[in-house]
Parts: structure tokens; C-alpha cells; sequence
């Protein structure tokens, strides 16, 4: 396979969708690579009913139109059978940290699932590239793999390239983790007082603070009654989903301390 040590299953995947915002745009392809620790590997396929027209931009860049997704099945009826292939496994794509992970989040949520990616692992390709030959996924199948990516932007060929991509950096780069303990932390650093997963909220004086903007340091359950309005912005528009439930769960009056790391 490669020499990436793994514990548990990693689950390689990528998604293409009916635009960019990780909120409101929705999945129409899905493909997830799923890679155990023997070596052996498993893909599955999801094409996707949106519930939504797809942008004829969008279109432009996946070839997927809505007379090919009018007879799929919705999000939320194969939701429960994506949790399941995702199921005790650590995540790897391309790109999965700031577009894939997030949307597909929202889709869990909009499907009325709980499922928890913050304590998954996570192999992304694309924090790996940038850091060492900053370019995008068919130049880094191209730079690791002398191949030409010939089925950019199908969630199959895209998923299958960042494989082999990831494959590729870890034979390149000698001194490159072995571990997904340590892929994670190169590809999603952390600072042991963040909150939150993206480190929108943090820890101060015992307290959960804002970490951004014109009220940082200020703390969450002091604008909860100073400027509620500013925290329903953060719960309304395009935060992660970590950041806005604990947002609200201190505006309905949990402890702040409850959340501290």
C-alpha cells in the first residue's frame, strides 16, 4: 500500500456539489476510497439529488446537470449509509479540511444526523502540497505521479488522483509523518486553548472568549447580553458548526466552563 501506518480505516473522499458555500450549496457526487489498516480497500460510489437546480457554472466545471441527478436519491435517504462507511475511520482528500468536511457536516445536519468529525484524523493532500510545491490537484498528480489528470472534477477520478497524490508524498518527502496522529497535525494544527475546532473561540481566564474581529478577548456569555445580535450573526452565516453550537449552547445558559479544554 504505502508506508502510512494506520490504526483504523482511513477514509479518503471527495465531493462535488452545486457551488462553493459550504452552508447552503449541497452535494450531488460523492466518492469515498476507504483504506483498512491490512491494506485492503473498499470505494463507494453516491450520485446525489440536490433538492436544488444545479448552476449551469457549476455544471461547466463537473458536467453534472440536473436531468442526471432528478432520479437519485436524496442526501438524507442514503445519509445514514454514508455515516456507516464513515464510521470509526480518520478522513483524507484534497482540499477536506476547509470545503469537504464542512459541507458534508451541513448535509448530516440537514439530514437530522449527529456525527462528529472533530475527533477524526485527517490526511489533507492539499496542506501537504501548498507547503511543499503550492499548485492545485492536477499539478500535484502531475509534480508526484507523472500522470495526467484526464477526469478532473468527477468525485471518482478526483478521489482516485488524491490517493494517489497522497501516496506520492509519502514517498517524496522521507521525513514526512508516518503516522495519522501526525499528518493531523501538520494538516490541521491546532492551539491547545482554541475552543473550537477552527480556533474561532478559545479559552481566557477561564472563560470562552471571541478569538477574531472587533470583539476579541470578549467573552461569549457577556455579549450574550450585551450584543446577542452579534453572536446571531455568527450562528447565522458561514462559521463551522462547532463554533455556532456552542454559541448558542451558552446563549440558552450552559456554563462557559463546560467547554473549556
Amino acid at each position: 500500500m504505502s508506508r502510512l501506518k494506520l490504526k483504523r480505516p482511513l477514509a479518503v473522499f471527495d465531493i462535488e456539489s452545486t457551488g462553493i458555500n459550504r452552508r447552503t450549496d449541497r452535494i450531488i457526487d460523492l466518492c469515498i476510497i476507504k483504506l483498512s489498516p491490512d491494506g485492503t480497500r473498499k470505494e463507494y460510489n453516491f450520485r446525489v439529488n440536490p433538492e436544488m437546480p444545479i448552476p449551469p457554472e457549476s455544471t461547466e466545471i463537473h458536467g453534472i446537470t440536473d436531468e442526471d441527478v432528478k432520479d437519485c436519491l436524496t442526501f438524507k435517504t442514503i445519509a445514514p449509509e454514508i455515516k456507516r462507511v464513515l464510521t470509526d475511520c480518520d478522513l483524507g482528500g484534497y482540499n477536506v479540511i476547509y470545503f469537504d468536511i464542512p459541507i458534508l457536516t451541513e448535509e448530516f445536519t440537514r439530514a437530522g444526523i449527529r456525527i462528529n468529525f472533530d475527533d477524526r484524523l485527517v490526511f489533507d493532500a492539499q496542506k501537504i502540497f501548498f507547503a511543499r510545491e503550492p499548485r492545485d490537484l492536477t499539478a500535484a498528480l502531475k509534480f508526484y505521479c507523472g500522470e495526467n489528470h484526464e477526469g478532473a472534477h468527477s468525485a471518482a477520478d478526483d478521489t482516485e488522483a488524491t490517493l494517489k497524490v497522497i501516496f506520492g508524498q509519502l514517498e517524496k518527502y522521507a521525513d514526512l509523518p508516518d503516522t495519522m496522529e501526525q499528518i493531523d497535525a501538520l494538516c490541521n494544527p491546532r492551539e491547545p486553548n482554541w475552543v473550537d475546532r477552527r480556533g474561532r473561540l478559545k479559552a481566557h481566564n477561564g472563560d470562552v472568549v471571541i478569538n477574531f474581529g472587533k470583539y476579541q478577548n470578549q467573552s461569549v456569555a457577556k455579549l450574550a447580553q450585551t450584543d446577542l445580535k452579534f453572536l446571531q450573526w455568527i450562528i447565522r452565516n458561514d462559521f463551522p458548526r462547532d463554533t455556532q453550537e456552542i454559541i448558542q449552547a451558552i446563549i440558552d445558559g450552559e456554563p462557559a466552563q463546560n467547554w473549556l479544554p
